[in-house]
């Protein structure tokens, strides 16, 4: 079994020596939802996430959504990733997906955030949604970098999004205006996705992260 420890996953970025570089929309939208990163997972295995969620708004929503997604695989004709939420001894399906497509921990993700944004400072979660999967096809830069898994030092690219710089309307979204999605990903991480990051207002109003936890049940 093979296991990252959650502690384990600090990014370790130098300052003054990871540089961002531009990607285009098309590149960045490839990075984010790339093909094939469940493809070498065992489909005995199961990766779990940990989700931890701040919600300055809704206080008792962030103990609500605080807690593990597991994804499972289920074989047949065609082999489905399955997501699971488990907190307290308590499990929730979340969705089925194709496994040949990627991990559809980045679709869990941003679907989170579109609805704990309309939830939490009102708002068209259509409108949310629309600007949220704009980012993803929108020219971004990524920033190269390291992080310690469990005294192994690996590579990760990092990108940053920002859905709603220049929104008219930023200043009724009760802090959300300034959201920052971050998406670190690394190829040595089962999976491919370190950690994915909500963050508005610089994490006072709103943070959620959905980090790699572990890698159970592999030979």
């Amino acid at each position: 079994m093979i296991r990252f420890s959650a502690l384990g996953l600090v990014a370790v970025f130098c300052a003054g020596v990871a540089m961002a570089a531009p990607l285009a929309g098309d590149k960045t939208y490839d990075m984010l939802f790339k093909n094939g990163t469940l493809d070498q997972i065992d489909r005995g295995a199961e990766l779990v996430y940990r989700r931890e969620v701040s919600n300055a708004l809704k206080p008792d929503t962030a103990t609500r959504d605080t807690g593990d997604v597991a994804l499972s695989f289920r074989e047949g004709e065609a082999a489905l990733a399955l997501l699971e939420f488990r907190q307290d001894g308590k499990h929730r399906a979340l969705g089925s997906f194709p496994a040949s497509v990627g991990n559809p921990m980045i679709m869990y993700f941003y679907e989170t955030v579109v609805r704990d944004m309309a939830e939490s400072a009102g708002g068209s979660p259509f409108y949310i949604r629309n600007r949220v999967k704009d980012a993803l096809v929108q020219a971004s830069d990524i920033v190269q970098g390291e992080a310690v898994v469990e005294g192994k030092t690996v590579t990760t690219q990092t990108i940053r999004m920002y859905p709603f710089a220049g929104d008219p309307n930023h200043d009724k979204m009760q802090g959300f205006g300034d959201l920052e999605l971050r998406v670190t990903m690394s190829e040595e991480v089962p999976g491919w996705y370190m950690s994915l990051v909500a963050e508005a207002s610089a994490g006072q109003v709103y943070r959620s992260e959905l980090s790699f936890h572990r890698l159970d049940g592999a030979p």
